[in-house]
């Protein structure tokens, strides 16, 4: 096999492997933090700029919807013309995109800003982990992807934490001026830091493949969120429906037609490439859209700022980083069998535990859901990246470490959208009938965020206290609702990876042979899980064959 990157575990840059691990991880934690930040300012932006609660999801989806429509084909153009390159270019479209966001006075220009910076950041996420895994050697492969793991969920904490330092002092609009200045320290580190790598055989772009899985993406979740809006069987919502399963019809038929697809539908086949998918596509959905109603319990229920709701999510992170740590170790003892259907059980019990939360409830509950649920992202994050990054060789890591990535953006994308949807109907559906008293005007704004809704109470001199109680007790119920729906999709998953995911398995030596035990996908002796062998046959040009777990080639 030919040496599969130009830039190898020999020429790893001036900062060795702890650079490299260094520079990807910074951007990593860019891309991840500017997810949830801006979930701290939501509050803000509603009353900023008059944003509903359809709009202020548009805010928080816009960029997850154009980051995870765009990281696939952008993952392989990395592995086609440098994964570095294409992650510092990306750096400079996000910085630039961030700083004009900064001087958006309505909710459409700040939408649009949001999307441009979804596609600098499409552009740097693929180049972070397949940067890591082609760089790596074998023997700290695992500790590098785990470490990544770990900062991707984690990173969601550091970026809301330092987003609440700064709505302390100043506006929501800060949080963009410091996102610009970051994307450049984080183009620097890797010019610095890292080296360049790319596939040594390129593949031809599958422009059918990139356009549909982009087209797919976005009408499911413009459908998620339009319904919740405008209503569940309106033209819009069911249109949107319709072009998402013809755009995924297309993938599927395009990439078995296709010799060189952008992702191989029949990688589906691979028990533990589907089993990490869900796991990793589900974990997100959960935290994204956990993050995106439960900073507004924080701020609105217990009345903290966002400096303060961001300290009190602080946990999480301190419990995700060290179990990422240990979950390799308990992959190679217990199997991906056991940890990602545990993982998924953990976090579904977490957010279960919320829905009995009330408005009298405290922090020490909210803290119970936080560590319980922590650990279950460390097991799953880890996990379930191995198990996809695993299933391609070394020549396509971009792809999949972009697979990754879309599974985790398409998550957080569609978790905020099916929270955020959920929150809002039951919301409004538990509003007190005496808003209908209020001004025409007024009772829309409380209809349209409960943010808006307290706002108006604190300003009405009579029946204040009691519009403020009837807003509270509608979002509690929004609230539960919500974590209910997630915890059992949640729940579902697990089942599913239980069904899926491979176990271990011993070959005639007895040595473990798993994803994560070490052994190299790229080596041309790999048989194991998520091999790609070429098929014999007359015709050198014809496309590789997907083995399963057994070394057998898949269906």
């Amino acid at each position: 096999m030919k040496s599969a990157n130009r830039g190898t575990a020999l020429h790893v840059g001036r900062g060795g492997t702890r650079g490299v691990l260094f520079a990807m991880c910074l951007s990593l934690v860019l891309v991840v933090a500017s997810v949830s930040a801006l979930n701290l300012a939501l509050p803000d932006l509603a009353v900023d700029l008059d944003a509903s609660n359809s709009s202020l999801t548009w805010i928080a989806d816009g960029y997850t919807v154009a980051l995870a429509a765009l990281v696939l084909p952008l993952g392989a153009l990395g592995d086609l013309f440098g994964r570095r390159r294409i992650l510092i270019l990306g750096n400079l479209v996000f910085g630039a995109a961030a700083l004009m966001a900064a001087f958006a006075d309505s909710t459409t220009h700040l939408i649009v800003w949001r999307v441009v910076m979804g596609i600098g950041a499409a552009m740097i996420m693929p180049g972070t982990l397949s940067t890591i895994t082609s760089v790596f050697p074998a023997e700290k492969k695992d500790r590098g992807v785990a470490t990544w793991s770990g900062f991707a969920a984690a990173g969601a904490v550091i970026g809301m934490l330092i987003a609440g330092g700064l709505l302390e002092q100043w506006s929501w609009k800060s949080i963009f001026v410091v996102s610009a200045a970051t994307s450049l320290l984080c183009a620097l580190a890797a010019l610095v830091l890292a080296p360049e790598t790319r596939s040594s055989e390129p593949e031809p772009f599958d422009w059918g493949g990139s356009a549909t899985t982009a087209l797919m993406v976005g009408s499911l979740v413009y459908g998620i969120i339009e319904g919740s809006d405008r209503g569940w069987t309106q033209p819009e919502t069911l249109a949107a429906f319709a072009v998402s399963l013809l755009a995924l019809t297309g993938y599927v038929l395009l990439g078995l037609r296709n010799r060189h697809p952008i992702l191989d539908p029949r990688l589906f086949a691979l028990r533990g490439f589907r089993a990490g998918t869900i796991a990793i596509m589900t974990q997100f959905m959960a935290v994204f859209g956990f993050f995106f109603v439960g900073l507004q319990f924080l701020q609105l229920i217990l009345g903290y700022s966002p400096l303060k709701s961001a300290v009190a999510l602080l946990p999480v992170a301190a419990v995700v980083l060290p179990v990422s740590q240990l979950t390799p170790r308990l992959v190679r003892r217990l199997g991906y069998k056991v940890v990602l259907p545990a993982g998924l059980l953990l976090l579904a019990a977490g957010m279960f535990w919320l829905t009995f939360l009330h408005t009298e409830s405290g922090y020490a509950a909210f803290l119970v859901a936080l560590v319980v649920a922590g650990s279950g992202i460390g097991l799953i994050g880890s996990a379930g990246t191995s198990s996809i990054v695993d299933s391609l060789g070394a020549d396509r890591q971009g792809v999949a470490s972009a697979m990754n990535d879309t599974t985790r953006e398409v998550g957080s994308a569609v978790g905020i959208a099916i929270m955020g949807s959920v929150f809002s109907t039951q919301y409004r559906a538990a509003l007190p009938a005496s808003i209908d008293l209020l001004p025409a005007d007024a009772a829309e704004t409380v209809r349209h965020s409960a943010a808006g809704g307290l706002e108006i109470a604190s300003h009405l001199p009579e029946r204040g206290v009691q519009l403020a109680d009837g807003v509270r007790d509608a979002f509690m119920t929004g609230f539960a609702d919500a974590m209910g729906v997630i915890a059992a999709v949640l729940a579902v998953a697990a089942l599913a990876c239980l069904i899926f995911a491979p176990a271990r398995r011993r070959d005639s030596d007895g040595h473990t042979q798993a994803m994560a035990s070490g052994g190299d996908p790229a080596s041309p002796a790999w048989t194991g899980p998520g091999a790609v062998v070429p098929e014999p046959g007359p015709d050198a040009g014809a496309r590789p064959a997907v083995h399963d777990e057994t070394g057998r080639a898949a269906a």
